[in-house]
């Protein structure tokens, strides 16, 4: 059973029954209760439920309602998305072309942008590129093709935008890690388009939380030393960060704020 399989399991329990335990998870799905805690992070994220010790309880048994779809202007921001964006976004250079990754990271990523260099950002999402054009140090670049209900665009007339292009940097990020199997997504035409990104770019980095590394998702997008940097948090495991480092990856670790 894949990740999301089994997180898909996870929060149906706890639509049905209120309430999961580290344990039951644990025992349901055969995996360590590292993992389970890390299921558990995961869909705190996505607001299906809250973490009290030792397992969750329904989102709706604690009065919270997550935004419908993918508001991004509401959605909450957590430390650690916060942190690893604002250590991200430092990797900007002046006149680089750098594409912005789409999603939760591309949208925190737009309080910390640079405002006193010179560059130009690719998006494939239709309300990074709205934000981004009031930026008016920032020339604004937005892949075409059909809009999934997020707003991004990674189809085929997307991924042939992007071909054309050189990325001085790019930013990237997935739905699982680990050194071995390296960065995973849940589509092909995710997978696809994150390949093309990469084979033009000059600078790789890849942003994941630390609640996603450890785990593969379905579809491999690429090798773990295709980046030449990973920005996480506080949250990973040293174990593997470590195996991760052996692929020649420089590994920053972003220090939770008090």
């Amino acid at each position: 059973m894949f990740m999301e399989e089994r997180q898909q399991a996870i929060a149906e329990r706890i639509r049905t029954n209120g309430k999961i335990t580290v344990a039951e998870i644990a025992e349901t799905f055969g995996v360590s209760e590292e993992s389970a805690r890390r299921d558990l992070r995961l869909l705190e994220q996505k607001g299906v439920c809250q973490r009290p010790h030792g397992g969750a309880v329904s989102s709706r048994q604690v009065g919270f309602r997550p935004p419908s779809g993918r508001d991004f202007a509401h959605m909450p921001v957590f430390d650690n998305y916060r942190e690893i964006s604002r250590a991200a976004v430092s990797r900007i250079c002046e006149n680089d072309t750098v594409y912005l990754t789409s999603g939760s990271f591309g949208h925190i990523m737009l309080s910390f942008l640079p405002r006193d260099i010179s560059y130009t950002v690719v998006v494939n999402s239709v309300e990074l590129g709205s934000v981004l054009r009031s930026f008016d140090n920032i020339d604004v670049y937005v892949a075409g093709g059909k809009m999934r209900p997020s707003g991004s665009l990674v189809d085929s007339l997307a991924n042939a935008f992007v071909s054309r292009m050189h990325f001085d940097l790019c930013f990237l990020t997935g739905a699982g890690l680990t050194a071995g199997f390296g960065l995973s997504n849940g589509t092909d035409e995710t997978a696809a388009f994150q390949r093309t990104v990469l084979q033009n770019s000059r600078r790789k980095c890849l942003l994941m939380p630390g609640a996603k590394i450890g785990a593969d998702s379905f579809i491999k997008v690429c090798d773990m030393d295709a980046f030449d940097l990973l920005i996480t948090d506080w949250d990973c495991v040293e174990e593997q960060l470590a195996a991760i480092e052996e692929k020649g990856v420089e590994v920053i670790v972003v220090e939770k704020l008090e």
